[in-house]
């Protein structure tokens, strides 16, 4: 079965049985009808995928993987804060009449430094380091930048990436694992969401380092289960676990800037009944 369901079920029966609860407290959030947003959280969990195993896709329910990867290429590729750049409407209630959404995300991810090397933006410096300095600890993104916070629609929730290389022995290909730290994150509506974008992004810097995808840690600082959601993760965690699909990219893209989503291959990819209408807090 996926490995990746069981370390959701797994995180969600701790959340419900363990987690404390923000009710009666001062919140941000809110529901559509004004209704204070509470959760039952846990405090930094930690999950580990291991690529060369298996791809962690939930099988409980259908993760849209190449909609995960279009919205990864927004950010790290394209580079961009606007909704008009991208093929879903999972941003459209914190756009503005323009589209944007602030200096957020991608925008992030496109400003320049300049280094001894040249002008890097976050992404470009990433695929430099890997190709000229691997086993370098300072190769990293982040788009967290305090001056910019009162100019995003949105604080970014999955903030920083952390690359690191290993050689591991008898193998000719370096392997390329990530970290992935992320604030806060919605456990029922983006968890294997931002698992599976950033499983795609890992695989995807791998094959043009000529590196072999390994290990992503997934950090998140306050994981939660929304009050409106729990009894969904309830029969979610409940459901038939199925095994991990096979997925796979076009192996004959060398350039990060040449993916598309169909150069994203998913085969037997088996899930439970997919939920729908899941309400969002703002």
């Amino acid at each position: 079965m996926s490995k990746a369901d069981e370390l959701f079920v797994a995180m969600c029966d701790d959340i419900i049985k363990n987690g404390t609860t923000t009710e009666g407290q001062k919140v941000r959030p809110h529901w559509s009808d004004g209704t204070a947003a509470y959760t039952i959280k846990q405090f930094g969990v930690v999950n580990r995928y291991d690529l060369r195993e298996e791809f962690p896709a939930l099988t409980l329910r259908r993760t849209a993987l190449k909609s995960c990867m279009d919205e990864i290429l927004w950010i790290y590729q394209r580079k961009s804060n606007n909704i008009h750049d991208l093929n879903s409407h999972i941003w459209d209630e914190w756009a503005d009449e323009n589209g944007s959404i602030g200096k957020a995300y991608g925008y992030q991810i496109a400003q320049l430094s300049h280094y001894p090397e040249g002008e890097f933006d976050q992404m470009d410096r990433v695929l430099y380091d890997l190709k000229h300095n691997p086993f370098s600890r300072r190769i990293m993104t982040n788009m967290y930048t305090f001056a910019d916070l009162s100019e995003m629609s949105l604080y970014p929730c999955a903030y920083s990436v952390t690359y690191n290389v290993t050689q591991e022995p008898g193998n000719e290909r370096p392997t390329l694992n990530m970290v992935l730290m992320q604030r806060s994150q919605d456990i029922l509506a983006a968890n294997n969401w931002n698992v599976s974008q950033y499983a795609i992004l890992l695989m995807m810097v791998a094959q043009v380092s000529d590196m072999e995808a390994g290990e992503l840690m997934h950090v998140i600082a306050d994981a939660h289960i929304y009050d409106r959601h729990v009894d969904i993760v309830r029969e979610l965690i409940k459901r038939p676990q199925h095994p991990a699909p096979t997925v796979r990219l076009n192996p004959e893209i060398r350039d990060f800037y040449d993916f598309t989503t169909n150069d994203l291959i998913v085969e037997n990819y088996v899930t439970g009944e997919q939920i729908t209408d899941i309400p969002i807090a703002i």
